[in-house]
Formats: C-alpha cells, structure tokens, sequence
C-alpha cells in the first residue's frame, strides 16, 4: 500500500462544493484584490491568534520581510535566529539588509535554544526570530526574557492554532509575539491554493505600518509615507481559508491522535527517537519528525516501499554557501548539524486511514528488525 507524505486531494474532497461555492462568489463580485473575505479571514485570525490586529500578505516569507521593515530592521543591523528551519527565515533578514546570526536549537524538540539566544545578544542586535518549528510552539517568554528587552518576531508559519500554557493561562501561536507571522502555503494545516501569509500583532501602530508596507508603503491611493511592497493577500486565498478554517481545531486534532499511535508502536524500537513535545505545548504536528540512525537508508527503505517521506531539513542554514559571507563553520551550532542528518518527517495528515498509518509503522519497524 502507498502512503503519501500529505494528500491534499483527500481534503478538498471533502469541502470541494463549498471551496467551489467560495470562489465562484468572488468571481462574481469581481473583488479580486483586498475584497470583503480578506477583511474577514483577519478578523478571523486576530481572533484565533488572541491579538488585536491581523494583516493578510502575499506569503509567509513576506510576513517575515514585512515585520522586519515595520520594526525598522535593516543595514548594519543584527537579527538572532535558528539555523534549523525553513531558508525564509533568515533569507528575509539579509534581504531586509540586517545580518543573520544562528544560534543552536534544543536537541529534542528542534526549537531555538533560549540560552544560546541571551549568549548572542550585542548592541547591533535588534531583533530575535524563533521559530515554531513541526507545529510546536518555541519557548516565546523565555526567549522575550533572552532577548532582554528587544522585539521578538515570532515565525509561526507552521503552527496556527497550537497553543503554549504561560504563566498558568493558554496563549496562542503569535499572541505573545511582538509581531507573529504565518503561512498559508498549500502544505500547511491550514493551507490555499497557493501562497498566502497574515502577520498578527498587539500594537495598532505596527499594524498601521504593516498596512502600509503591504500596499506600497500608502494608506491612501497614490499617496506614500515609506516605500513598501506590492504584497497583499489575495481574495481567492482569502474565501478557501474562510471555508477551511472552521475545521482548524478538528484537524489537528487527528494530526495529534496520529502522532501519538506513532509514539505507541516506536515506542518497543529504541533507534528511533519520537517527537518531544513540551509539557507546555499543545503541538499541532505540521510535521512528525523522527530521529534515527542511517537517516538516508531509513528514507530509501520507506520510499522503495512507496511511504512518502521528507527531510527537514537537510543543511543547516548557518552551513549554506549563500550565507558563507557570514564565515560559520562547522560544529558552531552542532545540535542543529547533528539534527539534519537525523531527522525525518513521516505523514501525519488528519485524512489518514487506520491502514495506511499501520503501513507506514509496520515498513520503518521492518527497516530496524521488528
């Protein structure tokens, strides 16, 4: 049996007449560009996240660019950041025209390291960049206290909807944040028709600025305060998401009812590390990620069994000859070189059967033996 790592058709078969619905109404209304459903999927997110304000982009990288120029980041600038995450992250900061500094992560759950974030703190530094990487929230309050003081851009492309206890209370991905970002990239847990990204903020000045800079820098037609980008969410993506969001929470929800069966039948095979996921955190799992010894003949096992599979990631972004500039080498961030060639994501999506989740168990119990 062939299992895919995500089927996005499984999905969409379920919501086609109402996602056809929701696009035949904007073509309708001829609203293309910033239409109705923009202004609604915004309040709809603001109220997901628990901020006050959500603006809605071209994409999750621009959210990250967006929040950097509305924080008034760039040349000479410092920006601390993971380098175990997806290249947007820091690929925004260079182009934002700010330095990329990459700090370690913690080991088990692949998430910056607070401590190595306070340790790389120096007056040029004028923001920090965690990332909410799998779907499990990073430690945001102890990275607010590491960056003493300093904006925390929280890059939450992979985690809408998880959710973090601090201090005793539930805050949501990108609600403690001075800015959160997210994405809405087709292979998210809330995922378009294509690209799409919203930033989310408590600070109605900010937001102001965001508003601005995703609309050429202007609040008023031919009129420019700052120069700005022309990235603004489409209509289209707009009314999918408004269709999908509603089945956020249930989805995953069955993506953690399959993490867990995983932890359950790896739990015998001591080679295989599961995902660790902090007692604090209420992971949404965009991706179940694994460590295991032989990583690449692990993947090739799986594959030629027709188990879909991924990497991520497979070269830290410190390691990467576009950032070679910035003169890293290996071992400065071990934790991070030594999860690249660990790790491997198995599919976790919510419309998995039973047999195809106990297929994909059964053929990596197989590789190691059992």
């Amino acid at each position: 049996m062939s299992v895919p790592l995500l089927d996005l058709k499984a999905q969409h078969a379920t919501l086609r007449e109402e996602l056809l619905a929701a696009a035949t109404s904007v073509i309708d209304d001829q609203a293309f560009i910033l239409g109705k459903q923009v202004g609604m999927l915004e309040c709809e997110v603001a109220g997901l996240s628990h901020t006050k304000f959500a603006i809605g982009c071209a994409n999750g990288t621009d959210a990250i660019l967006l929040a950097l120029r509305a924080l008034g980041i760039g040349k000479g600038d410092e920006v601390v950041t993971t380098p175990f995450t997806f290249f947007a992250t820091a690929g925004t900061i260079h182009n934002a025209g700010a330095t990329p500094v990459f700090v370690d992560i913690e080991p088990r759950t692949f998430n910056i390291a607070p401590e190595a974030v306070a340790a790389a703190i120096r007056p040029a530094t004028k923001a920090v960049i965690p990332v909410d990487l799998f779907g499990q929230m990073a430690p945001i309050e102890q990275v607010a206290l590491a960056a003493k003081g300093l904006p925390v851009i929280e890059d939450a492309a992979q985690s809408i909807g998880a959710r973090r206890a601090i201090d005793g209370e539930w805050r949501m991905a990108g609600e403690a944040a001075t800015i959160g970002t997210f994405s809405f990239f087709p292979s998210k847990n809330l995922g378009g028709w294509g690209d799409g990204g919203m930033i989310v903020t408590q600070d109605e000045a900010l937001a102001k600025r965001l508003n601005m800079l995703r609309t050429h820098g202007g609040s008023k037609t031919y009129y420019h305060e700052m120069v700005g980008y022309n990235s603004r969410l489409d209509t289209l993506q707009a009314a999918a998401l408004l269709v999908k969001l509603p089945h956020l929470a249930a989805w995953s929800a069955a993506r953690r009812a399959n993490a867990a069966w995983y932890d359950r039948a790896f739990a015998d095979v001591p080679e295989i590390v599961t995902p660790a996921i902090d007692p604090a955190n209420e992971s949404i799992y965009n991706q179940y990620t694994i460590r295991v010894p032989r990583r690449d003949d692990v993947m090739a096992h799986l594959k030629s069994h027709g188990i879909g599979c991924s990497v991520y990631y497979p070269l830290p972004l410190h390691l990467q000859p576009c950032f070679s500039y910035l003169g890293y080498k290996a071992g400065q961030c071990p934790e991070a070189e030594r999860a690249s060639q660990e790790v491997l994501s198995l599919p976790v999506y919510p419309e998995m059967t039973e047999a195809q989740r106990d297929e994909v168990a059964t053929t990596v119990r197989a590789f190691f033996g059992r």
